[in-house]
């Protein structure tokens, strides 16, 4: 991701989700390259349009994916899934060994997208999310799932 593409990706954050990140909070995350990594998917042409992105953090050797959207269009066409194992053999390049997210409990879609790439839920965090008040699912990638996905894709 490139400091010129948040609008495009503000544009997907406020279609996606009841409390979108703010712009400052996407630029935050620029000025922590050691910690975060900003990865867009964007469509073909010569124009560079966005059209879904994924944001994570390297904490040791975790990935803890924070932030993932596509253009709503777009969606249930893989474009997710190949900004996860992006993101995966990314975080596997900078030494992660597993990779944990919080996913809405409502949120069936997603949370198999991340099933049928191995994660697994481990826990339940009561009252996670605002807007609607609700639990998150704590989804887990552990070493071996993690290694074998990021050395094959």
């Amino acid at each position: 991701m490139k400091k010129e593409d948040i609008d495009q990706v503000l544009a997907i954050e406020q279609a996606s989700f009841s409390m979108p990140w703010s712009r400052n909070l996407f630029l935050s995350e620029f000025r922590s390259p050691l910690v975060s990594t900003l990865l867009v998917a964007l469509a073909g042409g010569p124009a560079r349009f966005v059209i879904g992105y994924i944001v994570f953090w390297l904490v040791a050797d975790e990935m803890h994916i924070l932030n993932l959207a596509v253009v709503p269009e777009l969606r249930r066409v893989g474009i997710a899934r190949e900004l996860v194992l992006a993101g995966l053999k990314r975080a596997f390049q900078k030494g992660a060994k597993r990779a944990f997210l919080e996913v809405r409990a409502s949120n069936t879609a997603a949370q198999k997208l991340y099933s049928n790439l191995g994660f697994a839920g481990i826990s339940i965090r009561r009252d996670y999310y605002d807007m609607p008040v609700e639990d998150a699912v704590i989804m887990a990638l552990e070493q071996g799932e993690f290694q074998t996905i990021a050395e094959r894709e």
